[in-house]
């Protein structure tokens, strides 16, 4: 999921740079989504480890 973030952070970057502002928007919106899914995903995960134990 972070490879995901990364690559749409990378085309935000590039479309940026070359100008096409809108494209940019779009990528780099799509890499703060999942951004926050990943997050939520992994406190999900290090709270089911703490309550296991």
């Amino acid at each position: 999921m972070v490879r995901l973030i990364v690559i749409f952070l990378i085309i935000a970057i590039i479309a940026a740079i070359f100008g096409f502002g809108g494209v940019a928007e779009g990528a780099a919106d799509i890499a703060k989504i999942i951004f926050y899914i990943f997050l939520v995903l992994l406190v999900i995960s290090l709270l089911s480890r703490l309550f296991r134990r």
